[in-house]
């Protein structure tokens, strides 16, 4: 039972060893450390394949309600631009899981960490454009193609100060931390 205690709390004790160029941090094996972000890219990408598969449900649904049958030749593509787009993001978040199935006890974890980072920073930035696509179709429908222009950028804007922007002025501060 301490073990589990122990082994819960060790990544408490090494804070610094959260930077992923520094490598392991004191008490910490490359093991360890190739485990520990593993389970935090999983942790990562089940929030953000929630995300995408409600987007994906709720486009996908779309074609069904009767209201559908209005839309604009324009805007009939423009959905399917963003149905596109939050397919290839589900894609790209899933894909990792895969990955590891495909590469089980094959010792490849560090390189499996690595793709996983890149295919979950894709993954973002296609939903973060899906996102932003719904939000252009929906106020085009509701309010004009001007709005839904002006509402997209806004929301792609938003997106890229918050997933992006954000992250990078904070990181001085937790190496400053450290």
């Amino acid at each position: 039972m301490s073990e589990v205690v122990e082994k819960s709390a060790e990544p408490d004790r090494h804070p610094q060893a959260d930077d992923e160029n520094r490598g392991p941090g004191p008490g910490e094996t490359p093991e360890e450390r190739r485990n520990r972000n593993w389970a935090e890219i999983l942790q990562e990408l089940r929030v953000a394949q929630t995300g995408v598969q409600l987007l994906s449900a709720f486009l996908l649904a779309l074609p069904f309600q009767n209201r559908f049958s209005t839309l604009s030749s324009g805007q009939e593509w423009l959905y399917l631009g963003v149905v596109g787009l939050a397919i290839s993001a589900m894609g790209l978040l899933v894909t990792p899981v895969s990955m590891h199935r495909a590469m089980f006890r094959k010792k490849e974890k560090e390189n499996l960490v690595v793709v996983a980072n890149r295919l979950a920073q894709a993954g973002l930035a296609l939903f973060a454009v899906a996102v932003s696509g719904v939000v252009v179709l929906i106020f085009d429908v509701t309010k004009g193609f001007t709005a839904g222009v002006v509402a997209g950028a806004v929301s792609l804007v938003m997106f890229a100060v918050l997933w992006v922007a954000v992250p990078v002025a904070i990181r001085p501060l937790a190496t400053a931390i450290d």
